[in-house]
């Protein structure tokens, strides 16, 4: 079975300025590039929330463009992201697929051969630490984007100041 890493998008690898969805708005948070090179030996993969297309703010095509962006700077640093699994719905919607139900974790796994186990899932809200409790993953919370808020409320596994600092835990942790 196959170890992988889950991360969240906004306010964990990219800047969070709130429905994030324009492509010139696009800023990696610092130390990605450097976190996500170190985890090169994992399978990557972003599982986000984004109830601005439910809500109408933003359109899917807009939110795939932004995605290709972000792919492909992460690629010109030899970073794969595997799958980028994203529930489109609002909270009021009760749909199977928002964080933190572990719908995304359960097809990674089936798709992909995934231990959970052994997997990690990093965020910067507490849906993405229960996401990790949920799926019986290791949970960390990073501090970029909403995680200082955060960071009261939860039970992770580890607090990172950002994805350079959960990639040494994650290395330095990985049995």
């Amino acid at each position: 079975m196959i170890k992988a890493v889950f991360l969240d998008r906004d306010g964990t690898i990219v800047e969070d300025t709130g429905y994030v969805h324009k492509v010139e708005d696009f800023k990696l948070l610092p130390n990605s590039i450097k976190g996500l090179r170190k985890l090169g030996k994992f399978m990557i993969f972003i599982v986000t929330n984004q109830s601005g297309i439910g809500r109408g703010v933003y359109k899917l095509e807009d939110f795939k463009k932004f995605n290709n962006k972000m792919i492909g700077e992460l690629g010109k640093h030899k970073i794969k992201i595997k799958k980028i699994y994203y529930c489109p719905h609002t909270p009021e919607d009760d749909c199977d697929c928002r964080k933190p139900k572990i719908k995304f974790l359960e097809e990674a796994k089936k798709e992909f051969k995934i231990n959970l186990k052994s997997s990690f899932v990093i965020g910067d809200q507490k849906a993405d630490i229960e996401l990790g409790k949920n799926g019986n993953c290791k949970s960390i919370l990073v501090l970029t984007g909403n995680g200082n808020k955060t960071k009261k409320d939860i039970n992770a596994d580890f607090v990172a100041e950002d994805l350079l600092d959960v990639a040494k835990w994650i290395l330095k942790n990985d049995k």
